[in-house]
């Protein structure tokens, strides 16, 4: 992970795999040393009481979550150094919303949209929710491509749960046919980068081996082989801030690591 310059601020945002959990592994102290101004997190899967006070309300920040309303299920966090202009939880289609996916804050000129998308496996290990998986897609393409036409800077970070290209998982051969890495998923996002929007980590570092996921199978963190699937793609206006960006691969607590970059300050300006 680069180290973060004077006058950059951190966005991060992590797949927790549980927040409780992560929570028991040291949450509250890799927030507190992460000198983050913004931190999305994902799969929480608790509600707010539910949460030990450290991660529920950690001093210094100001916090919304949006649990899904079934419970032990999905659900995101925001947690932010600065107040929150405003902060909304929904798509407003119920079959998205039901399940605490989205949160989209604005900090001055700065909407963070936080997001956990969906998986297209189902129960049965099958890819029959690659449908949802891929209106839901095209539903948040659509309310942030409004954003960035009000002329607003805008990040769409989260658990993506696609891997772009070959580059972006350690075994794309064996996983042509599984969801994550099937054609048409990888097609959405390539929508979003022919309609401007920017990978921030492939914009500082375009070589192989950088993953954010990997299986909880024993040794397979170890021997890196993963999947690059958590992102924080930032619209052309936004991207003019960006200074750096980056994967804490060392960072444990969840199967996933968290994910950045640093922005020049002027970024939250009006």
């Amino acid at each position: 992970m680069p180290r973060q310059t004077v006058r950059s601020q951190r966005i991060f945002t992590w797949n927790v795999n549980g927040l409780r959990a992560c929570a028991r592994k040291g949450f509250a102290s890799w927030l507190a040393r992460s000198r983050a101004t913004i931190v999305g997190i994902q799969e929480v899967r608790a509600l707010p009481a539910e949460l030990p006070e450290s991660v529920r309300r950690p001093r210094g920040f100001a916090v919304d979550f949006r649990p899904a309303e079934r419970r032990g299920y999905s659900g995101v966090g925001l947690y932010a150094r600065r107040p929150f202009d405003r902060i909304e939880g929904a798509l407003g289609a119920p079959r998205f919303d039901r399940e605490g996916r989205l949160q989209i804050a604005r900090f001055g000129r700065l909407v963070v949209a936080n997001v956990y998308f969906p998986k297209g496996s189902g129960s049965d290990r099958d890819n029959s929710r690659v449908p949802y998986k891929l209106d839901f897609y095209r539903a948040l393409f659509e309310r942030v491509q409004r954003l960035r036409r009000g002329g607003l800077r805008v990040l769409v970070m989260g658990d993506f749960n696609t891997a772009h290209r070959e580059i972006d998982l350690a075994r794309p051969r064996q996983n042509v046919h599984n969801s994550g890495f099937l054609p048409e998923e990888r097609a959405e996002l390539d929508r979003w980068i022919s309609a401007g929007w920017v990978d921030t980590f492939r914009h500082f570092e375009p070589g192989p081996g950088h993953y954010s996921w990997w299986s909880q199978r024993q040794g397979v963190r170890d021997r890196n082989i993963g999947w690059r699937i958590d992102y924080v793609l930032a619209s052309p206006a936004a991207m003019r801030y960006v200074r750096g960006a980056f994967i804490e691969r060392d960072a444990r607590g969840s199967d996933h690591a968290p994910v950045g970059v640093d922005v020049d300050p002027a970024i939250f300006a009006p």
